[in-house]
């Protein structure tokens, strides 16, 4: 996080996840050097930002570099401008915002911050598995999970069959139970759900 902070000439960065409570605990943060005391007062100001946001407003607002300005109440480090950067992001189904302070009186290159934003996006997928599962995820047996896994490898019922020493129409009974269970309706349908579930 420090040399993509460096990269784009900021100073600080903090990198929280929404899935988690905006609370005075700071269990929503991932990584940060900014100081303690301006986290947790900013926590309740996410929280709240967050809740006011629309689906549509939140979707336009991926990957987009925001500016906003701290309230008077807290306290910015020395040399370090009252304005603040943001770009939000999603890892899966996990939305996560990436904030940056930057010196008093230095303008941010737009096109670096977009390329922070998706750098971040990636080393957080890289580094954090998600907390919590689908609730359907957890009705799929350990077989067909198994089921999933060849397909997205590229195998037919057939090889599948060979690979675990039951017949083809059990594959395809195991197959069509993952397609009922993720309400999907192909196979490929099946694979990118298992792959947006981290099962593949």
């Amino acid at each position: 996080m420090k040399a993509l902070t460096q990269y784009v000439s900021a100073s600080h960065y903090l990198l929280v996840r929404h899935d988690m409570s905006f609370s005075a605990d700071i269990g929503f943060v991932l990584a940060s050097d900014w100081p303690f005391d301006m986290v947790r007062s900013l926590a309740a100001a996410l929280g709240s930002a967050n809740c006011r946001m629309s689906d549509l407003d939140r979707s336009n607002c991926l990957m987009q570099p925001v500016f906003s300005q701290f309230c008077d109440d807290v306290a910015a480090p020395s040399g370090v401008s009252r304005e603040y950067c943001t770009i939000t992001f999603n890892v899966g189904r996990v939305r996560m915002t990436l904030m940056l302070l930057f010196p008093e009186h230095y303008i941010l290159s737009q096109s670096n911050l977009r390329d922070v934003g998706l750098l971040a996006g990636y080393l957080a997928s890289v580094c954090c598995k998600p907390s919590v599962r689908q609730d359907r995820e957890s009705e799929l047996t350990d077989r067909e999970v198994e089921c999933l896994y060849w397909i997205a490898e590229g195998k037919t019922s057939d090889e599948i069959a060979v690979i675990l020493g039951i017949s083809r129409n059990t594959i395809n009974n195991y197959i069509t139970s993952v397609m009922r269970k993720t309400a999907t309706k192909t196979r490929s349908e099946a694979i990118a759900w298992a792959v947006r579930n981290n099962l593949v």
